[in-house]
C-alpha cells in the first residue's frame, strides 16, 4: 500500500480557520463570512474542486505531451453542488483558447473521465478515522 498524498490542519484562533500543511506548502482554509468565518482560505468543498481541476489540468497537459498534441492554454473550473434531496455533483468545464476539433473534444472529454481524482470521486472511498 502507498501513500499518494498527506496532510495536517491546525486550528488557528479564528473561528473555522485552520493551517493545513501538505509537505513543504502551506494553505489556509476557513469558511466564508456568511457561515461564520473569516473568509481567509478556501472552504473544504473547494479544496475538492481544486484537486479535481489541479488533476485534470496535469492529466490533459501529460497526455497533450505524450500524443504530441497542442492543447494550448486552458482552464479548468468545477462547481459542487448539493440539493434538498440529499444528491451531490459536481459541474466541471473546461474552456480553451484556441478550439479544438470535434474529434480531440471527444478525446479530452474522455481523458477527464478518466482521471486519477475524476475516478476517486466516482467511486465509493473508505475513510477511517482514529484519534492519536
Amino acid at each position: 500500500m502507498a501513500i499518494i498524498a498527506q496532510a495536517s490542519v491546525k486550528t488557528l484562533a479564528e473561528p473555522w480557520s485552520g493551517n493545513i500543511s501538505s509537505g513543504k506548502h502551506q494553505l489556509l482554509t476557513d469558511k466564508p463570512e456568511s457561515f461564520g468565518g473569516q473568509d481567509q482560505g478556501l472552504a473544504p468543498y473547494d479544496f475538492v474542486c481544486s484537486g479535481l481541476i489541479s488533476c485534470t489540468m496535469i492529466t490533459l497537459r501529460m497526455y497533450a505531451q505524450h500524443k504530441a498534441l497542442a492543447l494550448g492554454e486552458f482552464r479548468v473550473e468545477a462547481e459542487f453542488h448539493a440539493n434538498k434531496e440529499g444528491q451531490e455533483w459536481i459541474e466541471r468545464r473546461l474552456a480553451f483558447a484556441e478550439p479544438l476539433s470535434a474529434e480531440l473534444t471527444q478525446k479530452v472529454l474522455d481523458i477527464c473521465q478518466k482521471t486519477p481524482v475524476t475516478k476517486t470521486l466516482l467511486r465509493s472511498l473508505e475513510i477511517n478515522t482514529s484519534v492519536l
